[in-house]
């Protein structure tokens, strides 16, 4: 089973940005797509590099020469080396989507207060949370 580790504030990913980050000894990069939260594995299963460093793009479609369509604004990774492009919601790659995709990793919001609950009792002081946070199960 998936070990959780809170890696930020959700005020600390705005929508549209990333951040990396370690959990149990893998590189992540979690990113806020319009206040959903994605994780993906920041090796690019292509070649290696570092989606974390990738470009940002869209989805675009064509039904025929001279036509296209762009959507999905910002839902789009692109590796910095090879411009492989990958599915920031599910991992898959558009070059091969059958085969390569890079790895996803849950991600929820929790909020604070539940995060503070363990196993030991210690003197407590009041303390208000005012943000909820980012955990990444890895």
């Amino acid at each position: 089973m998936a070990k959780k580790h809170v890696v930020a504030a959700v005020s600390e990913i705005p929508p549209g940005g990333r951040k990396l980050v370690e959990a149990s000894g893998r590189s992540i990069v979690v990113f806020n797509l319009g206040g959903e939260f994605f994780a993906l594995g920041n090796k690019c299963p292509h070649r290696g590099g570092s989606l974390c460093h990738g470009s940002l793009t869209g989805l675009v479609e064509s039904s025929e020469p001279g036509e296209y369509r762009y959507s999905r604004r910002g839902e789009i990774i692109r590796c910095p080396w090879h411009s492989w492009e990958f599915d920031i919601r599910t991992g898959k790659s558009w070059c091969d989507p059958e085969t390569v995709r890079a790895r996803r990793f849950g991600v929820s919001v929790e909020k604070g207060a539940v995060l503070v609950e363990g196993p030991y009792v210690a003197e407590t002081f009041p303390v208000m949370i005012e943000d909820d946070y980012v955990v990444v199960e890895a």
